[in-house]
């Protein structure tokens, strides 16, 4: 089992940290007291394997709790439970500046000065810091670039983080956009096979509809420019940290255009590698309040 205790400064990114150690398959408690530390790892031990990676984040949050963390690493330690320390550290200017933009107080500097916070902490933190396994300096590291690092560190041989996971949702605007869109697209401008008799009764899925929709030119056009506009965001959503991504296309009702140019844009992404879902939301929902007549 691989037990990791991750502390370290407040602002130095514990929470990216949890999450990327999540991401990478481990069981994260986040503030958890000491004193309960050996009673933890004693029931994961217990798992007979099925929790193998664990990562506990502590920190002065904790109070007048995290004063045991020493008491309870070395009860750990006779116990013959193997564990190792990540530690978070920042200088003095980027950890300031951070609070700044957060408009966060520092926990032991409630009413005071920012800067006589960080000091204290510096100092109640010493001892974890002298006996951490590993230490990052996150001063000049974007969430990617510490992604990369604890991935680095705590991933097994091979291993990748989770990749950016895509939902291509087709709907129509007169049911509402998806309220989870990062990215909408209002494709009304292409030919609307609805106002032809022999392909209104059927959906974008079908293939008269879909041959329909995408044969014409300004179809092609639009798919193209969205697919260039597409390997052009996602790796740079990736560096960001973003791990999902709602790609939401639109037409009137949600039943013929929208659903054959998601098709197309899910296949697309599929082909070149994406973790990609796809899903018709409204597909149904003329049929069933009647505006089309099977």
């Amino acid at each position: 089992m691989r037990f990791v205790i991750v502390t370290g400064l407040s602002g130095a990114g514990k929470t990216q940290a949890m999450r990327s150690l999540e991401d990478l398959g481990y069981f994260c408690v986040d503030n958890l007291p000491p004193t309960l530390i050996s009673k933890f790892a004693e029931a994961c031990y217990q798992t007979d394997g099925r929790i193998d990676k664990i990562a506990l984040v502590m920190d002065i949050r904790g109070g007048k709790f995290f004063d045991a963390l020493s008491e309870s690493l070395k009860h750990l330690e006779d116990m013959e439970y193997s564990y190792e320390i990540l530690y978070l550290d920042a200088s003095d200017e980027v950890l300031i500046k951070r609070y700044k933009e957060s408009r966060r107080k520092h926990p032991l500097a409630p009413e005071g000065r920012v800067l006589q916070g960080i000091a204290l902490e510096r100092k109640k933190l010493s001892e974890m810091r002298n006996r951490a396994d590993n230490i990052i300096d996150t001063s000049k590291l974007s969430i990617w670039d510490l992604r990369q690092k604890i991935t680095e560190i705590y991933g097994e041989e091979g291993q990748t983080e989770i990749e950016l996971m895509i939902t291509v949702l087709s709907f129509g605007f007169k049911y509402g956009i998806p309220v989870d869109s990062d990215l909408v697209f209002d494709v009304r401008f292409i030919p609307n096979p609805f106002y032809i008799p022999k392909l209104k009764q059927f959906s974008g899925i079908d293939e008269p509809v879909s041959k329909y929709v995408l044969d014409h030119d300004v179809t092609r056009e639009f798919i193209k420019k969205l697919e260039d506009m597409l390997e052009f965001l996602i790796p740079n959503y990736i560096k960001e940290g973003k791990r999902q991504l709602i790609l939401s296309i639109g037409c009137t009702g949600g039943r013929h255009r929208s659903v054959a140019i998601a098709n197309a844009i899910y296949e697309s992404l599929q082909s070149k590698g994406h973790k990609v879902t796809i899903e018709h939301r409204d597909i149904n929902e003329d049929i069933n309040r009647g505006g089309i007549k099977l």
